[in-house]
């Protein structure tokens, strides 16, 4: 699921064109706020597949070169829904975007994920704890952790935080809501900027709403302010008084590309999960959950035989440094 936050590789690849930092953070805001509908589609909240330690998912994007904008003037919403992109692309004519998630943890449940785009140098690495409680009618899943944008070409760094999801209405018809307050910051140019979720007031109050503010904290300007709908209408307004507007529902999903089943390593999500995978599109939901508790006792046993040789688990792709996880490669290292 991590995956969908890149449905938009378009919009991602575009932060780094920014001519000053001003535009760039603008431009990852603007990513940030169209990240989250693609991965929430229906509004039903679903069980969800619980990862496991060691699981894997890799896929990657090519995204055409003339989607990508080269300056502020090329809005997002200016490209139809029609037009989706992503397979039968020429290669020399798309930038290739690559990603990479693991399950590093499972108490407490830690996720990762990097992604990268070499011809761009930019780059992306996050870590992600989920943390459930129970509140009545709803569970919230708090998502600890940050991720580090990497605009290696500039040199700027922008740490990010993610917001927490409810799944309300748990005994009748569920639905997901996001809510919270998300942080983006970039050390070196003293750009930083708050993004809210709201979550729906008690009565009446409209759902799925967000706001959000970019700042100069230099000369405690604001830049930029956003308002509307994650999953729906966006609409900015610049310092300039300039506006625009951004409908998520309109904005062209490039398809991710992931190899088939029958050459995924035995780890790897849709190799793994197949079986659940397949009793859930046959509407087996006996069968489905039979198959998610034989692969999830497995991982139990698995634990305890690691804790009698008091062996802990290695991960594959990310190291633990500090707080937080690391990808093993990062682009950093090399550039």
């Amino acid at each position: 699921m991590y995956a969908n936050f890149l449905a938009h590789p378009d919009l991602f690849l575009s932060i780094e064109t920014g001519t000053t930092p001003e535009d760039r953070i603008i431009n990852f805001v603007e990513y940030y706020l169209t990240a989250f509908h693609e991965g929430r589609k229906g509004a039903v909240a679903k069980k969800p597949y619980n990862p496991i330690i060691g699981e894997t998912f890799h896929c990657s994007w090519d995204v055409p070169k003339d989607k990508v904008k080269q300056s502020k003037t090329n809005s997002a919403s200016a490209t139809p829904k029609d037009q989706i992109k992503g397979v039968g692309q020429d290669p020399s004519a798309c930038y290739k975007l690559r990603f990479v998630a693991e399950q590093v943890s499972h108490h407490p449940p830690v996720s990762c994920f990097y992604c990268e785009c070499k011809e761009k140098k930019v780059c992306a690495n996050v870590h992600v704890w989920t943390k459930s409680k129970f509140m009545g009618m709803s569970i919230g899943v708090s998502m600890v952790g940050e991720g580090v944008l990497y605009l290696l070409e500039h040199g700027e760094e922008y740490v990010f935080t993610l917001p927490s999801a409810y799944a309300r209405s748990i005994l009748t018809i569920p639905w997901v809501e996001l809510g919270g307050k998300v942080n983006i910051h970039c050390a070196k140019s003293g750009y930083s900027a708050t993004v809210t979720f709201h979550t729906k007031p008690f009565y009446g109050g409209k759902v799925h709403r967000v706001t959000a503010e970019v700042k100069h904290n230099p000369t405690n300007t604001i830049v930029c302010k956003a308002q509307g709908e994650w999953n729906g209408t966006l609409e900015f307004t610049y310092s300039s008084g300039e506006t625009k507007i951004i409908d998520t529902t309109k904005l062209p999903v490039i398809r991710k590309k992931i190899r088939p089943i029958a050459k995924q390593g035995p780890f790897e999500s849709r190799h793994l999960w197949q079986d659940v995978t397949i009793a859930l599109k046959e509407g087996k939901i006996g069968v489905a959950t039979e198959h998610k508790q034989l692969l999830e006792e497995r991982q139990r046993a698995e634990e305890r035989q690691r804790a009698v040789n008091s062996t802990p688990w290695k991960p594959k792709y990310f190291i633990k440094e500090g707080d937080g996880w690391l990808y093993f490669d990062p682009l950093w290292k090399t550039h």
